[in-house]
């Protein structure tokens, strides 16, 4: 099969990315073989490409945005997802957690110590075919578009949790900082609560995407206190001006897995006044089954980038220069 692998961590101008000839891997116990439909871009494959984010395994294939069928499983492996094979499924972020720390028996399971994650402790979906435990992946309509569902198994699922973690009251102004795949479909999800958003993003396009999908502004600065915000872009020179813009009692949640270094904060102009400052860290699975329900039942408007396949490396760079509009999706030929 052919998987791209990050072969050696740099920008994307030196080329991280190689294309590779793997065997199809075999499902162990437990464990699925999917055939890989469509993969989303996300900016933490861009992390790991990179290098901002530190590799856990030399060679390691990208891509935790799979949307695809099974092909084959491992023993043990159809509780949950249909006895047959040609299924479709999406595989997550969170790949596996112990089932039986203090965060996983009251439902935390985002923050189990001994968590895996898809495309980062394991090979991901920038190739023909993956493996993924069965009991992680979630079942899927099979009458969608593909690349209308892989941004929504990353994208949107931590968009979810980061609108929770937020605190966004009933009716309130949420500032988003960061127009990207995960911001559109936040904001959607946001404004059909009754929300009013507005988009903080220096991009033209992304501006006009907001405006398009029903914010009340995209601009450089909100034009008004904000109850809740949500930093998407993972630029922590944005976390003072983001806190000092939120109203008395205002939650700042950071979306994301990296984050450049966050300058001093004033306790007066950032903090004071009860405002919050939050980090979201992954997701559980009952976040990623809540949203894709919420989602496929009440379809928001994704806004995709298509690339094939073979263009994984020119999707990152669009990614890295701000070039993508949306969701980046490479799509299997």
């Amino acid at each position: 099969m052919r998987a791209w692998v990050v072969a050696e961590p740099g920008p994307m101008a030196s080329g991280p990315l190689e294309l590779v000839e793997r065997d199809v891997p075999e499902p162990g116990p437990g464990e699925v073989l999917v055939r890989v439909e469509a993969c989303g871009v996300c900016r933490t494959d861009l992390h790991l490409a990179e290098g901002d984010l530190a590799p856990r395994r030399p060679r390691t294939t990208p891509g935790h945005q799979v949307v695809g069928r099974i092909e084959r499983r491992g023993e043990g492996a159809g509780e949950g997802t249909g006895e047959g094979t040609g299924q479709r499924v999406g595989v997550a972020w969170l790949r596996s957690t112990c089932g039986t720390c203090r965060y996983c028996r009251r439902g935390m399971e985002n923050l189990c110590p001994a968590s895996t994650y898809t495309g980062w402790d394991t090979d991901g979906g920038y190739a023909e075919y993956l493996l993924a435990r069965a009991d992680y992946v979630y079942p899927l309509p099979g009458d969608v578009p593909a690349e209308r569902l892989a941004p929504l198994l990353c994208a949107g699922i931590i968009g979810y949790r980061a609108l929770a973690r937020c605190d966004l009251p009933p009716g309130g102004r949420l500032g988003i900082y960061g127009f990207g795949a995960s911001a559109h479909l936040t904001a959607q999800a946001a404004i059909a609560q009754g929300a009013v958003v507005h988009a903080v993003t220096r991009s033209a396009a992304s501006r006009a995407l907001a405006l398009e999908l029903g914010a009340a502004s995209a601009g450089d600065l909100p034009p008004e206190p904000l109850d809740s915000a949500i930093l998407f872009a993972p630029v922590g020179d944005l976390v003072p001006p983001a806190l000092e813009a939120l109203d008395r009692g205002g939650t700042l949640a950071v979306a994301g897995i990296h984050l450049t270094d966050v300058p001093a904060l004033n306790y007066e102009r950032h903090l004071f006044q009860e405002r919050t400052l939050r980090s979201v860290t992954a997701n559980t699975r009952a976040d990623g089954r809540a949203y894709l329900e919420l989602a496929l039942t009440h379809p928001p408007r994704v806004t995709t980038a298509l690339y094939s396949f073979e263009s994984a490396g020119q999707a990152l760079a669009d990614l890295a220069a701000g070039q993508v509009n949306g969701a980046a999706v490479l799509v299997m030929s």
